[in-house]
């Protein structure tokens, strides 16, 4: 079943149909079944999302927050017995703040609709119906956001970052200055929730796209104050970097320990087939030396043609170690060459690269046959 199907199925349109039906008898919930399901074959996931809290709007009694607290009322005690595995929630509970940012998005709505999607976050994250209240009323959503990073839940402590970040996927763009979510960051680079620094982790790395030096300050300041554990500041420097880490940003290895020219020697890529197919897998090693103790970050970088003439280029994460003076460790890496979603590969000539902390070594050639 593809994702967005399974996301919004005709059985979750059923279910929420029996939810709302359980709190409020008036609701025509047979109508309601029948018009989005009418429709669900042809829409993708934000048009489903989209199209129930639409069809929600015209079949319940009442309007406006009246008809939030329907919503409200009809979610399960807690996101566990509503079937939830993991914190980001379930797409079935996604139409409820798509309704708030579509029915109460008004001056008088706002205190009560911004409380709305506080409870219902812990159900399906909110962050995208949270981006048109901070395009509206940018300055009161700014101040309730901040108090969020106080909540019991770390769900809603993770919304007031996410719903900040100045390149938040899939959701609407919203002009503010690079860093007006850091005063939020700087209450939760220390959250004793993962899922929580994740989020401040990724704000910071959309910032560091268009302001590496902004990022580093912040990650300074969080470093001087020693506000999270090591191993915590550690991994969300590392995701934060990491797009830049890719491009061979000087700056972003040194805050991380890793030296600018790395003291190795690096054999020729061993490749055990130069002609694969798609679908097959690559393998490959590679023998690297230090001359002296080193800290050191290995990424692979293939170079693939598209339907277009400009190649597609991937770097990713091959090892992250330190090694000693004089040792030798042997670099190797079996890499599927399989079609995603996003991504439909193409037979032709590839090349692959190794990068040691942002330097480029030699480069081999392999072919790929279709399949």
């Amino acid at each position: 079943m593809a994702e967005k199907e399974h996301a919004l199925s005709e059985t979750r349109i059923r279910r929420i149909a029996t939810e709302v039906l359980a709190v409020c008898p008036a609701f025509d919930a047979k109508a309601f079944t029948r018009e989005v399901l009418a429709d669900l074959p042809r829409l993708g996931l934000k048009e489903r999302i989209a199209r129930t809290s639409e069809v929600l709007g015209t079949h319940l009694p009442v309007t406006g927050m009246k008809a939030v607290d329907v919503r409200l009322r009809s979610l399960p005690s807690t996101p566990e017995m509503a079937g939830a595995e993991s914190d980001f929630g379930l797409y079935i509970y996604a139409p409820n703040s798509a309704f708030v940012a579509r029915y109460c998005r008004t001056r008088e709505d706002l205190e009560p609709a911004l409380d709305a999607l506080r409870r219902m976050t812990s159900y399906f994250s909110a962050e995208v119906a949270m981006r048109f209240f901070l395009r509206d009323f940018p300055e009161e959503t700014l101040k309730v956001i901040e108090t969020w990073t106080g909540d019991p839940d770390h769900r809603v402590r993770r919304l007031a970052s996410e719903s900040m970040r100045p390149r938040l996927p899939w959701s609407l763009n919203i002009p503010r200055e690079l860093g007006a979510g850091l005063p939020v960051l700087d209450q939760l680079c220390d959250d004793p929730s993962r899922f929580v620094r994740q989020s401040a982790a990724n704000h910071l790395h959309d910032i560091a796209e268009d302001d590496l030096a902004l990022v580093l300050d912040t990650l300074g300041r969080w470093k001087g104050a020693a506000h999270a554990k090591q191993t915590d500041f550690d991994f969300i420097a590392r995701q934060a970097l990491r797009s830049r880490l890719k491009k061979g940003d000087d700056a972003a290895y040194g805050f991380l320990g890793y030296p600018s020219n790395p003291p190795v020697r690096l054999s020729l890529i061993r490749l055990e087939h130069t002609q694969v197919r798609i679908g097959d897998t690559l393998s490959f090693a590679a023998d690297l030396t230090a001359t002296a103790a080193v800290k050191l970050r290995v990424n692979y970088v293939i170079s693939s043609p598209t339907k277009t003439a400009k190649r597609r280029v991937k770097e990713y994460l091959l090892k992250t170690t330190e090694v000693e003076a004089g040792r030798t460790i042997v670099l190797s890496k079996r890499h599927s060459l399989r079609s995603t979603a996003t991504v439909a590969l193409m037979p032709g000539s590839y090349t692959l690269e190794l990068h040691v902390t942002g330097c480029r070594f030699d480069t081999e050639a392999f072919q790929v046959l279709a399949t």
